[in-house]
């Protein structure tokens, strides 16, 4: 695509991973980390700008990945959850300029690739109110999600632990869902991560 839309990525990376017991960010994932991978997957889509939201162990994530080309985001209120960290993400875009929309992934979905990825860009159409979202069991869906623009607003405003779950109930009606060739895993607890990445 030789003319690609603005569609800023968030990878959303600010928590603590106290169920895994370290810092989930930095565990190995093939010749990089989780979100090493993460990026990576980004940096290689039919889009521009890379933005990543860290919080928890900040200053040693971000050392990590400074060789990246995408713009590190600290999100001090990371404590407050996810809803958080994409609200500080989405006001930051805003501010430097207009966007399509934005597309919204986890640093802990190591099977998300760059082809799945482009699928959902591939799929939105700028100035339609679209949702596209991953589909998950059980008819849900979730992340990676790509909101239009004029959803951008209320989720500038999102405070608590819920994610983008308020916005994807609410404009169900206008969700458009693509499933992953892999089943998506949020890699969670230690032994997800060791039964996973013996696969990678």
């Amino acid at each position: 695509m030789s003319n690609p839309l603005n569609i800023p990525i968030v990878i959303l990376a600010a928590g603590a991973s106290k169920r895994m017991g370290t810092v989930k960010q930095l565990m190995p994932w093939g010749d990089t980390t989780l979100l090493g991978h993460a990026i990576q997957m980004a940096l290689k889509t039919n889009t521009n700008n890379v933005f990543v939201v860290l919080g928890a162990n900040y200053q040693v994530i971000k050392k990590e990945i400074s060789e990246f080309p995408v713009t590190i985001i600290q999100n001090k209120d990371w404590e407050l959850g996810l809803g958080k960290s994409i609200a500080c993400a989405i006001r930051h875009i805003l501010n430097l300029r207009e966007a399509d929309a934005v597309l919204i992934c986890l640093a802990d979905q190591p099977f998300i690739d760059t082809t799945f990825l482009n699928t959902l860009i591939e799929n939105f159409t700028p100035n339609s109110n679209q949702i596209i979202a991953t589909s998950y069991k059980n008819d849900v869906s979730g992340v990676p999600v790509i909101f239009d623009k004029v959803y951008l607003s209320e989720l500038s405003k999102l405070d608590d632990d819920k994610g983008a779950k308020i916005i994807l109930k609410k404009y169900a009606a206008l969700v458009k869902t693509f499933k992953p060739k892999l089943e998506n895993i949020d890699l969670d607890y230690m032994e997800d991560y060791e039964k996973f990445f013996k696969k990678s």
